[in-house]
């Protein structure tokens, strides 16, 4: 029945001019047409449109069947009829208006969700790629168009994360990158072949478009494989290449890119480029920089005269994009690149004046966020060796800038603890090998004012300070120690009065005060489990043991500060001797 009802309507067509064609006409078609697929008919419907009669019908009307023989080939109903429908596509690609076709075959590629958008776009690619071919004008508006559209389709799907994920591909996501480089091929030779020509220089901005877009979507995300025997079967790496690649032949190669992005001189000369810049290249700058300097993906481009330190200057503002970023896939880049830039330097090397860049100092600061608030150990400890390390670059002006910055930002105890051992081993350093004016004296003694105090005094939260108070303990023993109250190198002999009223005493009420209330919440603790009340909160036995716990915590304070305070008696009492001696 449907093809006979397809017949009466190419019948009635044959005799008409194509301009004489009416709407009702066009909607009889695709109707008849699709009926003709659903009950099976696919060789008889192959026939019609094989028919050379029939072909002015066809380039005019065919493009309505794409959409049903597309359905019908995605679909498990093809059967045996699969390799007709191929055959029908082939046709319909051939014959068809090729800009009713693009518009079909776009709409096509929109209207599928989760595993089923790589399946279309997969299948649609080559024939897409034929359409715009023969299209005569505005190519670079179609081939934006289409790169736009299967961009944002495949940026809906998940990337893989790991490398079993990257060889099973179940959302197609691997098999589609491959694929859309073989689609832009032509057109980027098409624009290194014709320079010259005005529309080209449209279509390479297109194809620089979609270039900086992959950069951000999926390679912003994208893990790679280690580097070794498999890296040319990394599906990301491969395509990351040819991206790079594609950037070069088109007039961006990547020092061009790298080293003037972020300049107020604008890189790129296409206006709508333009306006997203700020907006959309951060990612994709980044993303292109972790690329090449950690992938090595393009790194031969780069002048080998580059020093480390305009290097890691270059990279930092790319890092803190990246330390920005919440996702592990992207943080973690951050560290790598952060670690690949730092390894280029001397120790002490990096200068005090870098930290005058707001990179330099959000840098740290973001490896701060990743120490405390990333839930996974390995990255927690990477930040904190990044963050070492980027100490031991700076110089020593450098160092003691930093550390006041994160003494005043970190508001976290532990990080604060690790800070203060850090300045105990430049003073340990400026002892033992080179005098050093930031960690002696008076700049040393505004260091301490930092670190030897309690925030709240009396009414600190001890156990939540804990790591701050036993480093600034540990630090303060090391300066009664080393430190004689007749040399006072340190100045710590001059603030002696100041430490004690800010930091021992209080330290010493709050030690009575905590410990008095730990003791208490044990004793009830222990009264509610003999009486069989249920605590709320936690089983007895738990509770017991966090309160054991921070009652021990208290002890070793308290320990250490008594040590503290027998040391500086000591050295007191030895001064006052030796100078009575003297007299």
């Amino acid at each position: 029945m449907a093809v006979e009802e397809l017949q009466c309507i190419i019948k009635r067509c044959q005799i008409l001019e194509e301009r004489d064609f009416k709407e009702e006409d066009f909607g009889l078609f695709q109707l008849a047409g699709q009926r003709c697929i659903e009950d099976g008919h696919v060789d008889q419907l192959l026939e019609i449109i094989q028919d050379e009669k029939n072909k002015t019908i066809i380039k005019s009307m065919g493009w309505n069947l794409v959409g049903p023989v597309v359905r019908c080939l995605l679909g498990s109903g093809a059967g045996d009829k699969r390799e007709d429908c191929f055959l029908m596509f082939d046709l319909l690609v051939k014959l068809c208006n090729p800009k009713e076709l693009l518009l079909g075959l776009l709409e096509l590629i929109e209207e599928p969700s989760g595993k089923q958008i790589s399946q279309i776009i997969l299948l649609l690619l080559q024939p897409l790629q034929t359409v715009i071919q023969k299209l005569s004008n505005n190519k670079a508006y179609s081939v934006g168009l289409a790169l736009s559209t299967m961009w944002s389709q495949l940026s809906l799907l998940p990337v893989p994360y790991s490398e079993e994920q990257t060889q099973t591909d179940d959302y197609g996501l691997c098999q589609c990158c491959k694929a859309l480089i073989e689609f832009m091929k032509p057109f980027v030779q098409e624009v290194v072949d014709n320079k010259e020509n005005k529309e080209n220089e449209k279509l390479k901005d297109e194809l620089l478009k979609f270039c900086f877009k992959s950069l951000k979507c999926p390679l912003l995300t994208a893990q790679f494989l280690q580097q070794s025997e498999e890296v040319g079967n990394d599906p990301f790496r491969c395509f990351a290449t040819e991206i790079i690649g594609f950037l070069s032949q088109i007039g961006h190669p990547v020092p061009q890119i790298i080293l003037n992005h972020g300049r107020k001189k604008r890189t790129w000369d296409y206006l709508e480029f333009e306006e997203e810049e700020d907006k959309q290249l951060a990612d994709s700058v980044a993303s292109l920089t972790y690329l090449v300097f950690v992938q090595g993906i393009g790194i031969d481009q780069l002048p080998m005269v580059l020093s480390p330190s305009y290097l890691l200057q270059l990279n930092m503002k790319h890092i803190e994009v990246f330390l920005q970023r919440t996702e592990q896939s992207i943080f973690s880049k951050g560290l790598e690149l952060l670690e690949n830039s730092l390894l280029r330097l001397e120790d002490n090397s990096l200068l005090y004046q870098y930290l005058e860049i707001k990179s330099f100092l959000a840098v740290p600061q973001g490896l701060v966020k990743v120490m405390t608030l990333c839930p996974i150990e390995t990255l927690r400890k990477k930040g904190l060796a990044m963050l070492q390390l980027y100490i031991d670059k700076l110089d020593s002006q450098g160092k003691y800038t930093l550390f006041r910055c994160l003494l005043n930002t970190s508001n976290h105890s532990g990080v604060e603890g690790f800070v203060i051992q850090n300045i105990k081993n430049q003073i340990d350093v400026s002892f033992k090998k080179t005098y050093n004016k930031w960690f002696v004296g008076p700049q040393l003694t505004s260091l301490l004012d930092l670190v030897l105090f309690l925030p709240e005094g009396a009414e600190t939260d001890l156990l939540q300070n804990s790591d701050r108070i036993m480093a600034s303990l540990n630090l303060l023993r090391y300066l009664v120690i080393k430190d004689n109250e007749n040399d006072n190198q340190t100045g710590l002999w001059t603030e002696l009065g100041k430490i004690e009223n800010n930091f021992l005493k209080p330290l010493h009420i709050g030690l009575n005060m905590s410990k008095a209330h730990y003791e208490a919440e044990i004793k009830n603790s222990q009264q509610h489990s003999q009486g069989g009340e249920e605590i709320p909160t936690m089983p007895p036995e738990m509770q017991l043991k966090v309160l054991h716990s921070a009652l021990y915590t208290f002890d070793l304070i308290e320990s250490v500060l008594a040590r503290v305070e027998e040391l500086i008696e000591i050295k007191t009492k030895s001064t006052s001797e030796e100078n009575a001696e003297i007299k």
